[in-house]
Parts: C-alpha cells; sequence; structure tokens
C-alpha cells in the first residue's frame, strides 16, 4: 500500500543511503549511485557532491533528479522522490559535518570530515524541490517472506 504523507517523509527523514538517479548523456541509461542525503519531514532533501563530478554536471544538465530509499527488513518498503534540482551553493564545513553525523557514531565523524576534505575535494550543495512521491509498505499484507 502506498505511505501517507507523513508515513512517506517520516521514512526519508531515517538515515538510509539513497540511490540518486539523473538522466545520462543520450544513448545512455540514467545515472544511478547511492548517496548520503539529508531531509526534514516538510522541508525539501539535500545532497553533497563533487563539484567537479559527472553526477552534478549530469544534474545541471538534466536540472532534476531523483532519491529512493529502502528497506526489505522487517518488511517491504521503499520512498522515492522526484524533482528539480534548486538552490546549488558551495557546500561548507558544517554542511559536512551535518550529513556525516547523520551517518556515523559521533567518533567517525572529525576524521570522515578530514578525510572528505583532502579526498573528495570542493563540494556543492544542492537541494531537491519535491514534485513527485512513489512510496509503497507492504507491511500491512502480514507476514511476507523477506527477499
Amino acid at each position: 500500500m502506498a505511505l501517507t504523507k507523513s508515513e512517506r517523509e517520516a521514512f526519508l527523514a531515517e538515515p538510509h543511503v539513497a540511490a540518486l538517479s539523473v538522466e545520462a548523456e543520450p544513448g545512455r541509461a540514467p545515472l544511478t549511485v547511492p548517496i548520503w542525503y539529508h531531509y526534514t519531514p516538510g522541508g525539501r532533501p539535500w545532497v553533497l557532491t563533487g563539484t567537479e563530478s559527472r553526477k552534478l554536471n549530469l544534474i545541471r544538465s538534466a536540472g532534476r533528479f531523483t532519491l529512493m530509499v529502502d528497506e526489505v527488513s522487517p518488511r517491504l518498503k521503499y520512498v522515492s522522490v522526484s524533482g528539480n534540482a534548486v538552490d546549488m551553493v558551495a557546500g561548507t564545513r558544517d554542511d559536512l559535518r551535518e550529513m556525516a553525523s547523520r551517518y556515523l557514531p559521533p567518533q567517525a565523524v572529525e576524521p570522515y570530515i578530514e578525510m572528505a576534505e583532502k579526498e573528495h575535494g570542493p563540494q556543492t550543495k544542492l537541494y531537491l524541490d519535491p514534485e513527485q512521491w512513489v512510496s509503497l509498505d507492504l507491511g500491512s499484507l502480514g507476514d511476507l517472506p523477506v527477499i
């Protein structure tokens, strides 16, 4: 069954690793890559990505992208949100700290930031303006086998 607005927003607010998809060059399938993201219910999801990355160049060209998060246990559930890429700005150390704190234990945040600044280079922060939502929760169907 489809999730309600509040259910899909709550699920997206959990620290899942998203699959980001964006239209690629002509003759190629969409680029789909795992990515950390940040989301607060009622707001706009945002991501950090390399300023010179293929991913960001494709997003700039397409003007839009999709984030999809899912889980298979304890029940099959997913949320996909698509929309325009908006408010592309230079990523900051505070953005990186906020993102890393969402996914890593406290003692790993600062070491990760140091590594990311050295290895990943300049980052761009961009927001997704949510326009289309697709969601499913099969938990209401009872004891389905976990795939």
